[in-house]
């Protein structure tokens, strides 16, 4: 199957302008329908579907800007100093997690064990592990904020035959539940935590802990199966009426394992998750398929996000009430289902779905004429797959247009052809006098399988029959790929079609097996360069690797071989071929980010006088100490600047904060009133950014949009230094490497192993920097049935004449394949050097190291 992606340019219309025939077969068939009636709220908006067990890894694994924009209510995590996995530990992220907003960490206490399942040693030998991290907990000022888990899956560990041994399981609870309350009066307790809804098990255990003064404070189930799309909503009325039959006042729900693995990552699956957990207003947890610190599979990297990702952060970005939505098929597996909410006080409604290769016609009704007028702007934004671990930036604005309202009613078109993807639907009322217009530049999306084939195989990843085995396999786009690449001729061709001349950005879905891959890239059967596919967890752990081509407008073959110039690259050419993207480039890596849509403390929206002054369709009205909150995203490490638009009634500030590091430098001070144009020129990590604009005034200040322009000539100002250079010490060696960037890298870093390199002219100044770091590690643990038990490392830079800055690295595959990685670091010396290594533990392989400067520019004129 061929399919092409939605794109426009610039037109104010819901339209596509090229379409592959796949895609044109979709928008020819009869659009489905998803009904939203704004008239009838369902309560106040919950934001607890987004929930993860084992998300965060680490401090900094994954980074605080990904938590805190996808923004979990609730996770589950690993026993305080437990075996079960070798981090994970609650205790040891929680203070990211509350930092980045999250609200309980829910702890996994029989985590504690090292085998799964847990070995089963009497529950005296339980006890005698549990009370350890019970006084643990006592002794932190927030530890009402976590809650207990005290069994995990009982049905399936430990008291599986239910007949036989549920007496024995309700004692146990009862002695366990009465210990916890013991130390921690205050403590809230899950339960039941079973591998599915049992109802039967359910209304006997509630019994039991009604009559003895042990009911779980929360109530807890999984809702693993593939089947649970369709059941869940049934699940969720017969519990309720389970409590009601008992006499049980309604406890707080949160299904604290759902989801497969061709779920997480992939926008329409997750839609579909999100939505009947959203209906019901339970908090649910994503399940722990792959690897703790990657957000359930939705964090790349570190720091970076895929596509699923910019879903949970358009899910978190929701407020008001949730308004009544109606799909064709309710309760319907892997069929087209959605959400909405209704803002009052911003004068907003919005839409998410997904789940549907076909167009939809989003008809919303209850349209407050109070609220909207009689005209309405919309702007539909596209998040689709990126892979696992394929980095996806701002999702574009695939469709835009104002629309009349006709009696409270509008239809807006929703453009299909993917069926991974979901959209999000913004509806305000109209306000300057130029409609939205979309962002997408032209791409179009291609099936490796569907490709000339030589000396490789097709294979079938997902059958489409919805079972349990496809569940749990991981996605693949169009169900297939193409893999066996292992011999002298393997090759994949696809044709391709491109309306202009100019450069194209090529993405090639990719897996390898744990190794950095490389394959020849030939386009009209002339060698352009060799790519080089970073290491991915697994052939179907998939990842996207970025290239530009040029490419002169018409038809063109686009192949990936085996084999070279030189001749066959051997055993590395052995990589799994998934789909290749084409996305026109049109200019220099630019992003718009209306501040109208992003999160604020304190402050409102305007979409009149203030919005046309700044030429924007809204603008954020910051009073004193107010603040805006937006989430920026970046393709590469390097500089760029961020500007916005400012209406000032006389001297302001708006201060800058990257990733919750107050900027310097950074202030964006106008020296009266009027309209003003203000930017910094900042070093921006590779991924996701948290920028935040506080008005640091005595009077009220007007903000309009936020831009990010990439500046490559602003990339003079970082200084490199290759580590095979550095002075080493302590049994830091040099290494060969075939991908590091001088052909050396250097080992054995850390436990007494360092390098020192001195500080390059162009940073020897006192200040803040980011400090890049090339580096590759793959550690990590051996034995768990289906988890991947990465380690972490870390790496301690200490400033001669200074202070040490740690910072993690996570696990990434091999041990020769090197990530660049940022992370801030404030130098308080003119010139001291930089030693590396860890005095605790080992760090990782290093190839190179750079610091930039955090801000080199910074500029604020009238506009007017």
């Amino acid at each position: 199957m061929r399919h092409r992606l939605p794109a426009s340019a610039a037109a104010t219309v819901l339209a596509l302008t090229v379409l592959s025939p796949a895609a044109a077969s979709a928008q020819s068939t009869a659009a489905e329908t998803l009904r939203v009636d704004l008239a009838s709220p369902t309560g106040a908006f919950h934001g607890g579907a987004t929930g993860i067990l084992y998300g965060l890894g680490d401090p900094g694994v994954p980074s605080r800007d990904l938590i805190a924009g996808m923004r979990p209510r609730t996770i589950s995590q690993k026993a305080p100093d437990g075996d079960q996995h070798p981090n994970g530990d609650a205790l040891v992220v929680a203070d990211d997690f509350f930092a980045a907003g999250g609200t309980d960490v829910h702890i996994y206490a029989q985590d504690v064990y090292s085998k799964w399942p847990y070995e089963d040693l009497g529950i005296d030998d339980y006890v005698a592990k549990l009370r350890p991290q019970l006084e643990k907990v006592a002794k932190r000022p927030d530890r009402d904020r976590f809650v207990w888990t005290i069994f995990n899956e009982p049905d399936g560990i430990w008291y599986s035959d239910w007949a036989a041994k549920k007496e024995k399981f309700f004692a146990d609870w009862a002695r366990v539940y009465r210990l916890v309350k013991s130390v921690l009066p205050n403590a809230r307790i899950t339960g039941i935590g079973e591998t599915r809804y049992r109802a039967d098990h359910l209304r006997e255990f509630l019994a039991y802990a009604k009559a003895n003064n042990v009911l779980p404070d929360i109530t807890t189930w999984h809702e693993l199966g593939p089947d649970s799309l369709a059941t869940y909503r049934g699940h969720y009325a017969d519990y309720r009426d389970i409590e009601r039959s008992l006499g049980i006042t309604p406890r707080q729900i949160n299904i604290n394992e759902y989801s497969n693995r061709r779920d997480t990552s992939v926008p329409s699956q997750m839609i579909q998750w999100i939505t009947m957990l959203e209906d019901t207003k339970v908090d649910g947890q994503l399940a722990y398929w792959s690897m703790a610190g990657n957000l359930s599979d939705h964090a790349v990297r570190a720091g970076r996000a895929n596509g699923g990702w910019w879903l949970t952060k358009w899910y978190a970005d929701l407020s008001g009430d949730t308004v009544r939505v109606t799909p064709p098929r309710p309760n319907t597996r892997d069929t087209l289902q959605g959400m909405a909410t209704l803002n009052r006080n911003d004068g907003k409604a919005t839409v998410l779905l997904g789940g549907t290769a076909n167009p939809v016609d989003v008809a919303v009704t209850g349209l407050d004429r109070r609220l909207f007028g009689s005209q309405v702007d919309v702007r539909v934004s596209k998040t689709t797959w990126s892979g696992y671990e394929g980095d996806a930036q701002q999702p574009p604005v695939v469709a835009a247009s104002r629309v009349r309202v006709v009696d409270g009613k509008a239809t807006i078109a929703v453009p299909g052809g993917d069926p991974l993807a979901a959209y999000q639907v913004i509806i305000t009322k109209a306000g300057l006098p130029a409609p939205p217009v979309t962002t997408a530049p032209w791409q179009a999306s291609y099936e490796a399988e569907s490709g000339t084939i030589e000396n490789a195989n097709v294979y079938v990843q997902d059958d489409g029959s919805g079972s349990w085995d496809m569940a749990m396999r991981y996605t693949a786009s169009g169900r297939k790929d193409v893999g066996a690449m292992n011999k002298p001729g393997s090759r994949v061709t696809v044709e391709v079609d491109v309306p202009r001349n100019g450069t194209y950005r090529l993405g090639v879905f990719h897996g390898t097996n744990a190794f950095v891959g490389q394959q020849a890239l030939y386009v009209d059967d002339k060698h352009v360069t060799n790519l080089t596919f970073p290491a991915t967890l697994s052939w179907v752990y998939r990842g996207r690797l970025d290239t530009p081509i040029a490419l002169t407008a018409g038809k063109h073959r686009i192949s990936l071989r085996t084999s070279g110039p030189a001749g066959f690259l051997g055993s590395t050419s052995d990589v799994t071929l998934d789909r290749f993207d084409l996305t026109e480039v049109t200019g220099p890596d630019q992003r718009v980010y209306p501040l109208a849509d992003a999160r604020r403390s304190g402050g409102t929206t305007d979409c009149g006088v203030f919005a046309l002054l700044l030429d924007t369709p809204g603008a954020v009205i910051l009073a004193p100490g107010d603040s805006v909150t937006t989430y920026v995203s970046a393709t590469e490490d390097g500089y760029h600047k961020l500007s916005t638009s400012m209406f000032a009634m006389g001297r302001n500030t708006l201060s800058l904060t990257l990733s919750g590091r107050r900027v310097a430098d950074g202030d964006l001070t106008t020296r009266g009133g009027g309209v003003w144009s203000g930017g910094a020129t900042v070093h921006l990590k590779a991924g996701v950014t948290e920028v935040v604009l506080s008005n640091e005034s005595r009077t009220p200040v007007a903000v309009g949009t936020l831009t990010q322009v990439r500046d490559t000539a602003a990339d003079r100002y970082s200084a490199r230094v290759e580590a095979e250079t550095a002075q080493l010490a302590g049994g830091a060696a040099v290494a060969s490497g075939t991908w590091a960037s001088g052909g050396s890298y250097v080992n054995w870093l850390g436990n007494k192993g360092t390098l020192t390199v001195p500080r390059p002219p162009a940073v020897r100044k006192a200040g803040q920097y980011n400090l890049t770091v090339a580096y590759a590690q793959a550690e990590k643990n051996t034995g768990h049935p289906y988890n991947t038990d990465t380690i972490t490392r870390t790496l301690v830079a200490i400033e001669q004449g200074g202070k040490a800055t740690s910072a993690p690295y996570r696990h990434n595959y091999t041990w020769d394949g090197f990530w660049p990685e940022t992370s801030p670091i404030d130098l308080t010396t003119a010139g001291g050097s930089l030693t590396f290594g860890n005095p605790a533990a080992w760090g990782p392989n290093v190839d190179w190291i750079q610091l930039s400067p955090l801000v080199v520019a910074n500029m604020v004129t009238p506009r007017r």
